[in-house]
């Protein structure tokens, strides 16, 4: 069975940084993992996605403030955070395609975590 287990959530102030870890078990991810947030009241957003060669794309809302990056021998993916801003609050959830091709849509990926929350302060 396909888990993926996100953590590193937690309260911090704004400008800080935190960095969240994804680790997929149940399987070998080939393809696209990325990392999406859903704060309260609003639709689920997508923020980076890397493919296994280490290619990436983000959100243009997280540019230049967060970085993914994955270890394939761990079958582990990571989000760092950095510059924090109370909008980032959200709960962060890591996903992973069984689709040939990056995505921003949350509908090309198939397995999702439960989430992790990430609370910043002002």
């Amino acid at each position: 069975q396909v888990q993926l287990v996100e953590s590193g959530g937690g309260l911090v102030q704004a400008g800080g940084s935190l960095r969240l870890s994804c680790t997929a078990s149940g399987r070998t991810f080939s393809y696209a993992m990325g990392w999406f947030r859903q704060a309260s009241g609003k639709q689920r957003e997508f923020l980076a996605t890397v493919w296994s060669t280490g290619n990436a794309l983000y959100a243009d809302s997280v540019k230049g403030r967060f970085t993914i990056s994955r270890d394939n021998t761990r079958n582990s993916l990571y989000l760092q955070m950095n510059s924090l801003k109370p909008d980032d609050t959200a709960v962060y959830y890591c996903a992973a395609s069984e689709q040939q091709y990056i995505s921003a849509y949350s509908a090309a990926y198939d397995y999702w975590g439960q989430g992790t929350r990430v609370t910043v302060s002002s």
